[in-house]
């Protein structure tokens, strides 16, 4: 029930998002209180009781990137989850007698507009909480928590989850947050994905390919210093980043036997990568993606490239959306379907977690009753006991740890689909490679760096 100890990163001139690897428990593993109700059924008569709170509405803020230079689908899928989840809620009835009011921003990507967005939430519109925040340039977290509204559940882009005290991370966080990044500008990553390929796939000898550009440079860095952790063969590839020359990388990399692709680089790149895998010849165990990548395109993406397609693998520690057969995963993609139809190709992971950030803050209003206070949300939040979404994630917490604690080895639990075309046999789309991810574990540690 512990959290991820690495954020994801985010890389200025490339718009990398590479999120974070598993989730941390400890010896109790996954005792999880019942949840709380997302519907209404509560008291009958309710007193404003907080900013943006009245006795009939509760009003949310909600910050994406969902426009700019990166486009228009890399952060927005969040948000697209979380107003699927409060439209549903509030075609119920609400929670305890409330519906939600979502005023949503959008920040196009640009940190001064950021900061706008965040005032405006803050001081015009007086949103008594965030849920479904996917921000790719943060600026404005520090005025929002000064302010003590709590953003609940969102998608760590850069640092700030991990800085303040009423920023809430979907992934957890166990540093101090009192305004410095993680334990005095150090920040953790854990072992478990690549002890995961090790162990479950036999993987051996593994590439890192990154750019020639600092942030793409320093997120390879972690990745090859998590991998010779585990004792890998560490092929490290880097191509100029206007002018890449993956054939001559793929070439070597076969030619010293890997089986096993990491990358620090964009979507573009990675298609260019696949499509040099295949011309090359070059087969591996698996392509290992994140989180963030593991949406409804990658068969449009990589259309050039069907057998490395087809190892591309996505690691995080949320239930997959296409595991339709649990309860929680139903009533999302059944939302969604309802909502945003238009969506239903362009379905992604993150608008799964985008619902899972917005059911946390609801059950945590729920859990106020007819008092809904800043402080009644944020002591559910901060609970010991891990948060799970009904299902939907591995039980994170925001219980603060010293950083010997933190990098002491501990037990991190890891989701692992895999994707595959309808014509190899299979259902297509992600499939589950793992058959609970709740204990899909292992005990390692966690390595030290700066971001």
């Amino acid at each position: 029930m512990r959290r991820i100890v690495r954020n994801a990163a985010a890389a200025a001139a490339l718009g990398l998002v590479l999120a974070a690897c598993g989730s941390r428990l400890p010896a109790s593993d996954f005792e999880q209180p019942a949840p709380g109700p997302n519907t209404a059924g509560g008291p009958n008569v309710n007193a404003a009781s907080d900013v943006g709170v009245t006795p009939t509405t509760i009003k949310v803020g909600m910050i994406d990137t969902a426009s700019g230079l990166l486009g228009s689908e890399t952060f927005s899928g969040p948000m697209y989850g979380a107003q699927a989840f409060f439209k549903a809620l509030n075609e119920k009835g609400g929670v305890n007698g409330r519906t939600i009011e979502v005023v949503a921003c959008d920040d196009g990507g640009i940190g001064a507009d950021n900061q706008k967005c965040a005032r405006q939430l803050v001081d015009d519109d007086k949103v008594f909480a965030f849920a479904g925040n996917s921000i790719y340039n943060y600026t404005g977290a520090e005025y929002i928590s000064s302010k003590g509204v709590p953003d609940v559940g969102g998608i760590p882009v850069g640092n700030a989850y991990d800085q303040y005290q009423h920023l809430y991370s979907l992934y957890g966080s166990s540093a101090p947050r009192n305004g410095k990044v993680g334990w005095d500008g150090t920040l953790f990553q854990n072992t478990e994905i690549y002890r995961y390929f090790k162990e479950r796939v036999g993987a051996r000898t593994a590439a890192v390919v990154s750019y020639n550009q600092p942030d793409s440079a320093r997120y390879a860095q972690t990745i090859k210093d998590g991998l010779k952790a585990e004792g890998y063969t560490v092929v490290d590839k880097q191509v100029d980043f206007f002018l890449a020359n993956f054939d001559a990388a793929v070439v070597d990399m076969k030619n010293r036997g890997v089986d096993l692709v990491f990358d620090a680089m964009d979507t573009r790149g990675n298609a260019v990568l696949c499509k040099s895998m295949d011309d090359m010849g070059l087969k591996v165990q698996a392509k290992v993606s994140t989180v963030q990548s593991q949406n409804a395109a990658v068969g449009r993406e990589f259309k050039d490239s069907p057998t490395c397609r087809n190892s591309i693998q996505a690691t995080g520690f949320s239930r997959s959306y296409e595991d339709v057969d649990h309860p929680a995963v139903a009533e999302f993609r059944a939302a969604m379907l309802k909502y945003f139809p238009d969506r239903e190709d362009r379905m992604s992971q993150w608008a799964l977690e985008g619902w899972a950030s917005a059911q946390w803050l609801t059950d945590a209003i729920a859990s106020c009753g007819a008092d809904v206070t800043r402080k009644c949300v944020e002591a559910f939040v901060n609970r010991p006991e891990g948060y799970d979404a009904h299902g939907l994630l591995i039980p994170v917490d925001f219980r603060q740890e010293s950083a010997e604690q933190a990098q002491a080895p501990q037990k991190w639990c890891t989701n692992v689909v895999r994707w595959q075309d309808t014509a190899n046999g299979g259902k297509g789309g992600w499939v589950d490679q793992v058959p609970d991810m709740a204990a899909n574990c292992s005990v390692v540690p966690s390595l030290p760096y700066k971001p």
